[in-house]
């Protein structure tokens, strides 16, 4: 027995050993992290796109300043954010009835309005609408094929306190007016005739204006270059009828003579005799009285006496509102 035992071989088991090392198990820790997070971030994005303006402000408030107006409930939580009835589906009643209410809401506003409010839309209503019209004179001035090219270098067009000003410049060998009167030259009648019907796509009114330079007439003149600066304000402004352009909408006509030089240290220079027309915003022209008279029976007599204490603003309807603003826009 001794001896078969001596004699049994013994078996050696080899492992062969791998390129890698044994990682464990975190790679599945780290990636099961990574999918929570994924998932957290597409719950979020499904939750802002499913929230209205007004709870995102109030979200974003809250994260901005825990103690503003937005935060109400215990612990800090906005009670007006947790609803936990949301419709599965929109139907097109929903959007019919939140059309409405949109509309209430803007009727409403619109009621609410007092005249300070909507002076001052119509204002901005008024001063875009001069914007696109200083565009659109640019445009026309550029354009290879338009008749403003003949004095394109003698347009000036500038914003001041009145409205939007198109100043019309002699230059040296290229006056608007024959010398020392107020017959138009043929391109000057052409860029007036073009100019009428730009000017006429905005209700504005507009003011016309002569200037001369600063050399006088012969001692003992009777005609100055006060009566030469009205009477070429009166040719521009026939010409612009004579291009299409309303009488109704001429607001006023003047001579400045050479009181006003473009260039006050060179008041000589031609560039000092030009015609200005002036698109007016609505309460320059307003106060110029133009189109407006007096009503004799709102004339206050001597006997009358105020009593009464100022009205606060006036309250305008939907109606009165909308018809202000139509009339703003219209052309």
């Amino acid at each position: 027995m001794e001896k078969n035992s001596a004699q049994q071989p013994i078996i050696i088991k080899k492992k062969k050993g791998h390129g890698h090392g044994h990682h464990g198990g975190s790679w599945k820790v780290a990636l099961a992290d990574f999918m929570t997070a994924m998932m957290a971030f597409f719950l979020l994005m499904w939750l802002l796109g499913s929230t209205s303006p007004e709870e995102k402000k109030a979200i974003s408030g809250y994260f901005k300043d825990p103690g503003s107006p937005y935060v109400v409930g215990e612990g800090g939580a906005d009670l007006g954010l947790i609803s936990q009835e949301r419709p599965i589906q929109r139907s097109d009643a929903d959007d019919s009835e939140d059309s409405t209410a949109s509309n209430k809401e803007d009727a409403g506003y619109q009621q609410e309005m007092s005249e300070d409010q909507l002076k001052k839309e119509m204002e901005r209503i008024e001063n875009q609408q001069l914007e696109e019209l200083k565009k659109q004179l640019e445009t026309e001035i550029n354009a290879l094929d338009s008749v403003f090219q003949q004095i394109k270098d003698q347009i000036l067009i500038d914003f001041t306190a009145l409205g939007l000003r198109i100043q019309i410049v002699d230059k040296d060998q290229r006056p608007m007016f024959d010398v020392g009167s107020a017959n138009l030259k043929s391109y000057s009648v052409d860029v007036l005739h073009a100019l009428a019907p730009i000017l006429n796509k905005v209700q504005n009114k507009i003011s016309i204006t002569g200037h001369t330079d600063s050399t006088p007439y012969g001692a003992g003149a009777t005609y100055t270059n006060w009566e030469l600066s009205a009477d070429r304000a009166n040719a521009a402004r026939r010409a612009l009828l004579e291009g299409t352009y309303p009488e109704a909408k001429v607001a006023t006509v003047q001579g400045m003579g050479s009181a006003a030089p473009f260039l006050v240290d060179r008041p000589n220079e031609p560039i000092n005799r030009r015609i200005a027309i002036i698109v007016l915003k609505k309460a320059v022209a307003d106060a110029l009285g133009s189109g407006v008279g007096i009503d004799s029976s709102k004339l206050i007599n001597s006997s009358d006496t105020f009593t009464q204490p100022p009205a606060g603003p006036k309250i305008l309807s939907p109606a009165e509102v909308n018809d202000a603003i139509d009339a703003a826009n219209a052309p």
